[in-house]
């Protein structure tokens, strides 16, 4: 007797695969990711295996996929086009391998080919005598649907082959499978255009491709940005193909868009090492791709190893780590920033995205909130890619409950207590107590930190506030050996060095005081501007919007900014107590011109260095004579790398061949290695 709970657990999973195969190939709206739907499917196969008298023929392992949408004439494909089986890593990947080759002569070692596994939509293109007579979608890998009129609108798909005269002859009959994508900055572009029209947003690339190509309007998928990849000759008369990368070699010469980055291996370790590169390669491809495809290349091995159930023998699909999921919405968190920005910050579900776990996503500004309808509550899509924060894509409308809530813009900081405010253009709210105690922690944060306190990090900062030995940064110059010693963690050396490092600060430069008041749209840049021009911190006090703007790309917000932060009379007293503690409040006395050993490079930072903030790094590029990018380019000279470097930065600097170094390399560079 099989366990009831086993039985009652293949019931259910069958239930749920068939709703999401339904949500994805006939709504093209899933609810779930690519990477939970395989982990169902894959413990229904491994439950069916332990008890296949549990097997039914309506079992989603039995078939290929859900039913095509009535809305379209249906095609029949002459072969079936079938779904691959998945690799999650490389064991498993190996174990494919091992798997095909107990079919195979002994020492028989077949060549592979690696492809990209494109996240689009696969099609079906038919061509007679050289003319492109019909096209269709897989539907459930045996009966499609007919898309030909929406497809004739992608201008990379040719209507008449060859496409070049000097081509080979096309054959009377040739069926091309391909993959109809939208490429990464087309889809953001879209759904740019669909906000601004006050449009529903695509959830990601994939979606709306697949969204495009099946509109009963052609003229709404022309459009739409698609592009399309063959990858595959289902059939062919008048000529032959002895493996998948003559195919390939074939498609292209007659005027098929082939992606570029398929390769061939004769050896099976580089196919492995591929396999990990691409995994690398993924946030800057410029399209969508959960994975690759390895294939045997020779077309009459995989003919006699077949297929098993749904899955050819000869081909595994090599899937990359999630990069989107579904979690449910706890609740709303809304955290204060250094100049009183309330900035709301998802509370989920835990979930595994990319191999970590999630807890916290950004949620944008309360505009975007809204306009997206998310409600605490919902089921919401979730992204993480590269270094980019987690965030939080948008509902899932169909699976709320009625119990889910609207998110209310805060009228009150939850910190403070004190009314909000939001000026008038802006898309940001804002505290305006200067005696938040959440904006008074991150404030002497970043004053410390830019006037390079060493020992004093965001944690120490928090706990002299919670214990009433700062209120802002002014009073670190007031700080006494005792109080020091009464906290935890402070031993007599540890507070020696704290108050030495506190003395230092008295001296700094005057650029870096005037980054280190955070007044907004003052940074580093500006600052230095600001010392060169006024030379003290009196005769900026004193300057108006229009002398201010006198300076080269100075615009009139931030000269604004300025005016109003020293118009305050609680920062004009908070520079009088800075003065009175001693802090350098000019240009005069300054140190002898600074070497410039980094003039002319330029930096990129990625990861967590061992000893500095990442602004701190950035000043102390700049103050040599170096510049700080965002992104990685041809024109980076260095990637300054910490602990657990951004996937984007890292690769991206890899394939360009940008050097590295780490924060010591950089201190060597600077002379204080």
């Amino acid at each position: 007797m099989v366990e009831k709970s086993v039985e009652e657990r293949i019931a259910e999973l069958r239930r749920q695969i068939h709703y999401h195969n339904y949500r994805y190939y006939v709504l093209n709206d899933p609810v779930i990711s690519d990477h939970q739907y395989d982990l169902l499917f894959r413990e229904l196969q491994e439950l069916e295996a332990a008890h296949p008298e549990l097997i039914t023929p309506d079992s989603p392992t039995q078939r290929v996929g859900a039913e095509p949408l009535e809305a379209f004439r249906k095609v029949r494909h002459p072969v079936p086009m079938l779904s691959l089986s998945n690799a999650f890593d490389e064991a498993e990947l190996r174990a494919w391998r091992e798997r095909f080759l107990r079919l195979l002569p002994e020492e028989s070692e077949p060549a592979y080919v690696v492809e990209p596994k494109i996240d689009g939509l696969a099609v079906a293109l038919t061509y007679e005598g050289g003319r492109f007579v019909h096209g269709a979608t897989r539907g459930n890998g045996l009966v499609g649907e007919d898309v030909t009129a929406n497809l004739r609108t992608i201008k990379s798909l040719p209507l008449r082959i060859p496409v070049d005269p000097g081509g080979p002859p096309a054959p009377p009959l040739i069926e091309v499978r391909g993959e109809v994508y939208m490429p990464v900055a087309a889809f953001e572009e879209l759904n740019r255009r669909q906000a601004q029209a006050g449009e529903k947003l695509f959830a990601n690339p994939r979606n709306a491709a697949a969204g495009s190509l099946r509109q009963l309007d052609p003229r709404i998928t022309a459009a739409r940005p698609l592009s399309l990849f063959a990858y595959q000759i289902g059939i062919m008369e008048g000529r032959e193909a002895a493996s998948q990368w003559e195919s390939l070699q074939l498609l292209r010469a007659l005027g098929f868009p082939v992606n570029q980055d398929i390769a061939r291996f004769d050896d099976f370790e580089a196919v492995v090492a591929y396999c990990h590169e691409w995994m690398e390669k993924r946030d800057i491809l410029p399209y969508e791709a959960d994975g690759v495809v390895v294939k045997i290349d020779d077309l009459a091995t995989q003919a006699r190893l077949g297929f098993v159930g749904r899955e050819p023998r000869w081909a595994v699909a090599y899937k990359f780590p999630a990069r989107e999921a579904t979690t449910r919405l706890l609740d709303v968190q809304i955290n204060v920033g250094r100049v009183g920005t309330l900035n709301p910050v998802a509370i989920l579900e835990p979930v595994e995205v990319g191999g970590v776990t999630i807890q916290h996503a950004g949620l944008h500004n309360f505009d975007d909130i809204a306009r997206k309808d998310i409600r605490i509550g919902d089921i919401v899509r979730l992204k993480r890619a590269g270094d980019v924060i987690p965030h939080v894509i948008g509902p899932v409308e169909d699976l709320r409950t009625g119990e889910e809530r609207v998110i209310e813009p805060p009228t009150h900081c939850p910190s403070c207590g004190e009314p909000v405010v939001r000026p008038e253009g802006e898309i940001a709210i804002y505290c305006l107590n200067p005696g938040c105690p959440a904006q008074r922690v991150e404030r002497i944060t970043h004053y410390v930190q830019v006037m390079d306190v060493e020992g004093m990090g965001a944690r120490t900062v928090q706990l002299f506030v919670e214990k009433g030995l700062l209120r802002d940064a002014a009073d670190l110059y007031s700080l006494r050996r005792e109080d020091i010693l009464a906290l935890e963690g402070f031993a007599d050396k540890s507070a020696d060095n704290l108050l030495a490092a506190i003395e230092a600060s008295r001296d700094r430069p005057l650029q870096r005081l005037l980054t280190a008041l955070g007044i907004r749209g003052v940074g580093w840049m500006v600052a230095g501007e600001l010392a060169t021009h006024f030379g003290s911190v009196d005769r900026l006090m004193a300057a108006s919007e229009e002398e201010l703007q006198e300076i080269e790309g100075m615009g009139p917000h931030t000269a604004a900014s300025i005016v109003e932060w020293f118009g305050q009379e609680r920062n004009r007293q908070f520079i009088e107590r800075l003065r009175a503690a001693g802090v350098r409040m000019t240009e005069a006395g300054a140190p002898p011109e600074r070497p410039q050993p980094l003039a002319g490079l330029t930096f990129v930072i990625t990861g967590t260095l061992p000893s500095m903030s990442r602004e701190r790094a950035k000043a102390l590029i700049e103050e040599h004579g170096g510049k700080v990018s965002g992104s990685v380019s041809s024109k980076t000279s260095y990637l300054l790398v910490g602990d657990k470097p951004g996937g984007t930065k890292y690769n991206a600097a890899q394939k360009l061949g940008v050097p590295m170094v780490d924060e010591a390399g950089l201190l060597a560079m600077i002379g204080k290695g």
